[in-house]
């Protein structure tokens, strides 16, 4: 399969430096660019992304707000936004996630790291860079929780759940099979079959659903 992919950043250089590294490769290739937001959403529209790569800092509507109308567009269910930016703040990140991205990487990322971002991003697999999966983790961790489990999980069947609670830790699906005696692509199955009862575009997404929804209680602060 050929990846096809939306570049969305205001920087004329930046968009070319990308369209160069990913038209190099043999299973990707640009199909669009965007300077703004709103061209970006026009742009996906018309052209069916299986990527977006987006950038949070732009004139006129920012990659947060392209991003959730890309995201909310049931024409769009197969494009996946791949956020990259030269900023970390934690607001930059968790406004991003809840609007709907797939990935978040820092801009400073290898070449080679960002090629594998957008193959995975592509499988609705969901990715977020070095380092930020465990402040994902850490930062919905400390929200107070729900008084009592949402009867959204109700939809979930135990083993479902227990394999939720293994993606909301950020382990794989080889960590989940090797955590709950399941085979590797049985507990694949058990993932695609929660994003599907869930409505979750990837794996990132099931994270914030454990989490707002009261399956994963914060730890107290001595960690017991």
């Amino acid at each position: 399969m050929t990846i096809r992919v939306l570049l969305a950043d205001d920087q004329t250089a930046v968009r070319a430096g990308f369209r160069l590294l990913i038209d190099s490769t043999d299973d990707m290739h640009v199909v669009a660019e965007a300077s703004e937001g709103k061209a970006a959403v026009e742009a996906a529209r018309a052209t069916s992304p299986d990527v977006v790569l987006m950038d949070i800092r732009m004139p006129g509507m920012d990659g947060i707000e392209a991003t959730r109308r890309i995201t909310e567009d049931p024409s769009l269910c197969d494009a996946h936004v791949l956020i990259l930016t030269t900023f970390e703040h934690d607001e930059y990140i968790f406004g991003a996630l809840r609007a709907g991205a797939g990935g978040f990487l820092l801009k400073d990322t290898q070449p080679d790291d960002l090629l594998d971002a957008i193959r995975v991003v592509a499988t609705g697999e969901g990715l977020l860079g070095r380092g930020l999966t465990g402040r994902v983790i850490k930062e919905f961790a400390a929200q107070p929780p729900p008084a009592e489990p949402s009867p959204e999980l109700g939809v979930l069947s135990e083993r479902e759940r227990e394999v939720l609670l293994q993606v909301a830790a950020g382990l794989t699906n080889e960590e989940i099979a090797g955590a709950l005696h399941l085979s590797p692509a049985t507990a694949k199955t058990y993932v695609h079959r929660i994003m599907t009862k869930l409505q979750a575009r990837d794996r990132v997404q099931l994270v914030i659903f454990a989490y707002d929804k009261g399956l994963v209680r914060p730890r107290p602060p001595n960690g017991r």
